[in-house]
């Protein structure tokens, strides 16, 4: 018991420690395209300043603000930072870089990106294009770099994502099958649901009292593993059906929201789950608030789904797999936290610690997370 407690307090200082999980993790985007008949590919890639700043200490005056004189400065750095960490070749043969245009800047969802446009000049393309992605791995393991391939003699697009764990990748010069464009979503969509910070600590604050019943104002232990398991189905279920509403939507623009308003939502929707927990209205009803804010928790999804790319010829392909991920990805954490939860159900550790204590926490730290959005901080 003495090490549970130990592994919450730590997660604990961990959870105070993150005020970057406020934002989406740190991802560059890439649309690479070949054209048919030529070996040169054409480059674009979209670098976060925060991201950059970090690296090469863009912000010289040290006012917490990146202005365009202080980025143009640097663009030589920039480019060379870049082509230094992303390696293209072809029947091993190196490509070489250059500049098609001068660094532009380009407003994202989660802030200002410098935008390199490149040229990468190959010998020939045959058989594929072999890539290898580096760009922050040194600084930042979660880095990732997300992969828009279009192959030459179509317009379909193949997406891809490179992480510490897939920094070499052959991008195919034929348009992928419907197996893999399956695939590839659903790895991505199990892969955003373990970072989305946001989106689990939702549905955990929802699951806590899964394992416990109320009577006279307390909590107590669920007397059987069915009743907790009918409650965490409920849950599951009905934030499930919410998102896959609203992110199915939002991907086939039929319905947009601004990205701020959804982030911050989500934000607010951890608040007010992790507080629901301290006063206990909730009890059974707690899948009505799954559903109402899983909805808006779908609009976040389809914003990491539209950073991705969507392939117009295999879209549904493309959301099916996705939205698949999502649910394996969730399903693997409610499989870990169920068991737990239900072993400590009756301690006061779980009951205190775990449930009123970590309650707390969650509220306090969506709260910063709901002022660095509402205000761009």
């Amino acid at each position: 018991m003495i090490q549970l407690r130990q592994l919450f307090l730590l997660l604990a200082l961990l959870m105070l420690q993150a005020p970057a999980w406020a934002h989406k993790p740190s991802d560059s985007y890439l649309t690479l395209r070949a054209t048919t008949g030529r070996s040169d590919i054409a480059v674009r890639w979209d670098i976060a300043l925060r991201d950059l700043d970090y690296v090469l200490q863009l912000d010289r005056d040290g006012n917490g603000e990146i202005n365009w004189g202080e980025v143009r400065q640097r663009s030589d750095d920039i480019t060379r930072l870049a082509t230094s960490r992303l390696a293209l070749s072809s029947s091993g043969q190196p490509c070489t870089w250059a500049t098609a245009s001068p660094l532009m800047l380009d407003r994202h969802s989660d802030g200002t990106y410098a935008v390199l446009s490149l040229t990468a000049h190959c010998a020939r393309l045959t058989g594929a294009l072999d890539a290898r992605y580096s760009l922050l791995f040194d600084v930042d393991p979660s880095h990732r770099g997300l992969v828009q391939w279009i192959a030459p003699g179509t317009e379909e697009v193949q997406a891809l994502v490179f992480g510490t764990e897939s920094a070499a990748q052959s991008l195919a010069l034929q348009p992928p099958g419907a197996w893999q464009t399956l695939r590839q979503y659903l790895v991505d969509g199990v892969w955003h649901i373990w970072i989305g910070y946001d989106h689990i600590l939702f549905l955990l604050a929802l699951l806590l009292p899964a394992v416990l019943v109320r009577r006279d104002g307390q909590w107590h232990g669920a007397p059987h593993l069915a009743g907790a398991v009918k409650e965490v189905l409920k849950v599951v279920t009905a934030f499930t059906l919410a998102h896959s509403i609203t992110l199915s939507l939002a991907a086939l623009e039929v319905v947009s929201l601004p990205s701020r308003f959804v982030e911050s939502a989500i934000a607010a929707s951890v608040v007010v789950a992790a507080l629901s927990n301290l006063r206990g209205t909730l009890e059974s009803r707690r899948w009505v608030m799954a559903f109402a804010f899983g909805l808006l928790h779908g609009f976040g999804f389809a914003s990491v789904l539209a950073d991705l790319g969507l392939p117009q010829g295999a879209l549904v392909l493309a959301l099916v797999g996705f939205n698949v991920g999502v649910e394996l990805g969730q399903l693997a954490i409610v499989a870990v936290f169920l068991p737990v939860a239900y072993s400590l159900r009756a301690t006061g550790f779980y009951r205190v610690g775990v449930l009123k204590f970590g309650s707390v926490l969650v509220a306090l730290l969506a709260a910063w997370w709901l002022v660095q959005r509402m205000f761009d901080l």
